[in-house]
């Protein structure tokens, strides 16, 4: 299922869309579209839009099932004992070896967390500047291809996290430094500055690090898996 909702705040549209779906926090993945500051003229809101588990089903047809928390599963999740704890871990990891063993490069996998609809998983190869590919697309490709294979073993309700050489955790606080230094130089041009596509999860993480930023605001632009976010000059609200 995917919804849209809008409210003064993220907290408060993210309140709104637990209340409506009758959902916990952890039971959906928020994306923020669109957020504006309050001005004399204009009341400010955010819009998020909801993705429930039963929206990441098939994972085929709605590749939003890629914008997985990494930073939320980072910081909740208990150290993980590395070897495969039942025959559906046994497998995932045997299916993550055999995929990039065939692209032609050694690897050896490990599990990174466990939560209770959250894996992750570790890959440690010496070409894991390849697996990451050009912002992390080839990263994301084989976390796909993975995700779509649990699927098929039963087990659609659990994400599947990929991670080598930690580079969630550094793209992560790059998009923080990017999305700053946008905002200075909006502030400067008094202009905007449209970014380059990124998934769901980088987005969020733009919109989230410049929404208490008085003087710009953010949205989405773009259609499919791959959004750009546009960094707005508004000007000082008095």
């Amino acid at each position: 299922m995917v919804k849209e909702y809008e409210a003064k705040t993220e907290k408060e549209a993210i309140e709104l869309a637990a209340s409506d779906l009758g959902l916990e926090r952890d039971q959906f993945d928020v994306e923020i579209l669109e957020t504006q500051k309050s001005s004399l003229f204009k009341k400010g809101f955010v819009k998020i839009r909801i993705h429930t588990l039963e929206s990441t089903s098939d994972a085929v047809n709605d590749e939003e099932r890629d914008s997985v928390h990494f930073a939320s599963a980072r910081n909740n999740s208990v150290v993980a004992d590395p070897l495969p704890a039942d025959e559906f871990e046994k497998k995932l990891l045997e299916f993550v070896n055999t995929v990039i063993e065939k692209m032609g490069y050694d690897i050896k996998t490990e599990v990174m967390f466990r939560e209770e609809h959250k894996i992750g998983i570790k890959l440690d190869s010496e070409n894991s500047s390849i697996l990451i590919g050009r912002k992390g697309k080839n990263l994301d490709a084989l976390q796909l291809l993975a995700n779509v294979y649990a699927g098929r073993l039963g087990r659609e309700d659990i994400r599947v996290i990929l991670d080598t050489e930690n580079y969630r955790i550094r793209r992560e606080e790059s998009l923080v430094r990017l999305a700053y230094a946008c905002a200075d130089k909006v502030r400067s041009s008094r202009s905007s500055v449209l970014l380059e596509p990124m998934n769901p999860f980088e987005r969020r993480l733009i919109h989230t690090t410049l929404n208490d930023v008085a003087d710009v605001e953010t949205k989405s632009e773009g259609d499919g898996l791959y959004k750009q976010v546009r960094v707005i000059y508004k000007g000082v609200r008095r």
